[in-house]
């Protein structure tokens, strides 16, 4: 397990921060999202762990907080992963793992894993695709939603399919160099 530093951590939740304000609250790619984060319902935590199964440890104890903590309190949580998963298919192979912590914790149903990473991939489409920039993130994010507050925010939303087509109409529009643009990065969009 990594040790990190407490400006490093900072530095890791800012960008994480200017992420979730200016793309996924700014360009409204989750309009669930902004709701919860102004209320400060969504905890940014950010993971030491170098290896599988250090994660999936974290990710059990992540996971255990958020349903022992009320929904008022904390909605959602996103675990930021800078430590492992360079690679964007071992980090989607991850996704098994986690998926069977929430069965193993009894919590299928309950909770559920959404992922992000700095080189998302969606099946069927390049590297370079810009639809993946949907699901792009500064470092790979595990975030862990509550079913009840997704089944509430998805009964809010007249047609919660057309989010992911709007979406990449967005992303679309922007293009490489705006997404680069709005958070201000050179190489790490």
């Amino acid at each position: 397990m990594k040790l990190i530093e407490v400006s490093e951590e900072q530095a890791i939740l800012e960008k994480t921060r200017c992420w979730v304000e200016k793309a996924v609250i700014g360009l409204n790619l989750c309009p669930f999202a902004k709701s919860v984060y102004v209320r400060n319902q969504v905890r940014l935590v950010v993971s030491g762990a170098e290896s599988v199964k250090e994660l999936q440890k974290i990710l059990a104890d992540e996971c255990n907080h958020l349903m022992d903590t009320s929904p008022e309190e904390l909605d959602t949580t996103l675990l930021v992963v800078p430590y492992v998963f360079e690679d964007f298919y071992d980090f989607n192979d991850f996704l098994d793992i986690a998926d069977l912590t929430l069965d193993e914790l009894e919590l299928v149903g309950e909770l559920q894993v959404a992922s992000f990473h700095p080189e998302y991939q969606f099946d069927d489409t390049g590297p370079d695709d810009i639809s993946n920039y949907t699901n792009r993130s500064p470092y790979p994010v595990l975030h862990l939603i509550r079913e009840a507050s997704l089944d509430k925010a998805t009964q809010q939303y007249p047609d919660a399919s057309a989010i992911f087509d709007s979406n990449i109409a967005k992303v679309t529009e922007l293009g490489e160099e705006g997404w680069k643009k709005l958070l201000n990065t050179q190489n790490d969009a």
